[in-house]
């Protein structure tokens, strides 16, 4: 079998494993949790509700039967692309997540768009930097910006831009004025830790001999680090391709609650904070989806920008 073949059978054999552990974990995690579903289709008061209306609640929805019923009676649904409807607003599952899905893509995109760009300049200038005080602080910044919490840096830009200057209204702005604070928040840790990757890989690459020779013919640093230490470095950026996609997906969480956007994120914290199942099984499927389709991109794209890693084909006799 073909090298390439082989392996895209085997990353999507280990992408279907991903998926039904994400979901399997959510749905007993999920049903772990201390409350009743039917206080979510209720709307959370159970008092309102004679214990007739709760039992046929239970027998509609199978909260009475076992729980591995209700596993794979709902593992077989999601299969079958099938969702469910959300237990608190009675709206498909899919709809739902259709609605909040352009809403963090625009988040995302943005956020990207600025930490990308911004996570190479500070790597680049900490090695290129001739003055070694200059160097060791722009090197140290990407370690300030991992650290740095998501939400208070949120919460610091509205009370800096909106509460103090009025230079934007810290609920209902639409377009870039209501994506541009949040797409700042969620960046910076994305930034640093670009940044951080590339800054590594960009020291090795800065010490190699042929750097090295180069330097001594009379190159200029800037040439040398865009033209020849660069793209190979560049390339260890696919490798964590897959953990900032868990921290886009991870921070929107705590940005689109901090800037109240109807996002996934914003839609998953309200889903599990109503014990909404079905929403909240459809939001990690998706998440976990993505993630896979990126890490198998990711997969096909390293052999192409380093041949190094391509596989061997096995010589036939």
């Amino acid at each position: 079998m073909n090298p390439v073949v082989a392996m895209i059978l085997r990353r999507l054999g280990f992408g279907v494993l991903v998926l039904w552990a994400a979901y399997t974990l959510a749905f007993l995690l999920l049903y772990a949790l201390p409350g009743d579903s039917v206080a979510a289709v209720l709307g959370g008061d159970l008092s309102t509700a004679t214990q007739q209306e709760i039992d046929e609640i239970r027998h509609q929805y199978g909260f009475d039967q076992p729980l591995i019923v209700q596993y794979l009676t709902s593992l077989g649904d999601a299969v079958r692309g099938n969702l469910g409807t959300s237990y608190t607003t009675g709206q498909p599952v899919t709809a739902a997540i259709g609605q909040a899905l352009p809403v963090t893509i625009e988040l995302a995109a943005w956020s990207l768009l600025i930490a990308v760009p911004g996570g190479i300049l500070v790597a680049l200038a900490a090695v290129g930097a001739r003055n070694p005080w200059l160097r060791n602080l722009l090197s140290g910044l990407p370690s300030v910006g991992v650290s740095l919490p998501t939400f208070w840096v949120g919460l610091l830009l509205l009370q800096f831009f909106s509460f103090r200057l009025g230079l934007i209204p810290a609920i209902g702005a639409r377009g870039f004025a209501g994506v541009i604070l949040p797409a700042l928040t969620l960046s910076l840790p994305l930034g640093a830790m670009i940044a951080q990757v590339l800054l590594r890989s960009l020291t090795h690459e800065w010490t190699r001999q042929f750097v090295t020779t180069y330097r001594a013919a009379g190159l200029s640093r800037v040439r040398l680090l865009l033209s020849h230490a660069l793209p190979p470095a560049g390339v260890s950026l696919l490798s964590i391709a897959g953990v900032v996609l868990g921290n886009v997906l991870g921070g929107a969480v705590i940005v689109e609650t901090v800037f109240t956007r109807n996002g996934i994120g914003r839609l998953a914290e309200t889903s599990v904070t109503g014990q909404d199942m079905p929403v909240v099984l459809g939001v990690v499927m998706l998440s976990a989806l993505v993630f896979v389709v990126v890490n198998l991109v990711v997969d096909l794209l390293y052999p192409i920008l380093d041949p190094r890693t391509r596989p061997v084909q096995e010589s036939r006799s």
